[in-house]
């Protein structure tokens, strides 16, 4: 909960959040514009039904009414937990959080090899936005799939 008091939202992500809630009912953790204009939402788990809606009918709306491609992530206050989550559909065996001697951390996940393209994403693009949200929430410096 802490590492969310030093986020900085801003007013576009705040537009995003209030039309979320107002549409879904669902109380959104974070919202975030990906570098290529993907909306990135973190809810709490018992939250994540309402986002998505019946069939992904909210996700749809959402998609029509802002134009954007829409992923929805699960927060979790454990860091191994969201990057687990994070990665789905991809089966994660395990999530290491390591620290550095230089102070920096870094999580390592270890999938099965089957999954890493999955892990990965098109274009590496799964991966660089559990980055983007490790590095946001609980300041790892990078995730790394083995």
């Amino acid at each position: 909960m802490e590492a969310l008091n030093r986020i900085k939202i801003t007013h576009e992500e705040m537009k995003y959040i209030a039309l979320f809630e107002s549409l879904t009912g669902a109380s959104l953790r974070d919202c975030v514009v990906d570098e290529d204009g993907t909306i990135l939402v973190t809810v709490k788990p018992e939250d994540i039904g309402l986002v998505i809606g019946r069939k992904g009918s909210n996700i749809r709306l959402l998609r029509n009414v802002t134009g954007r491609d829409i992923r929805v992530f699960e927060y979790h206050e454990n860091p191994e937990a969201f990057v687990k989550n994070a990665l789905k559909p991809a089966r994660v065996y395990e999530v290491r959080i390591v620290e550095r001697p230089d102070g920096s951390k870094v999580g390592i996940v270890r999938v099965d090899g089957r999954d890493k393209r999955i892990a990965i994403g098109r274009n590496g693009r799964r991966i660089r936005r559990v980055r983007l949200l490790s590095k946001r929430y609980f300041q790892l410096d990078n995730v790394v799939i083995v």
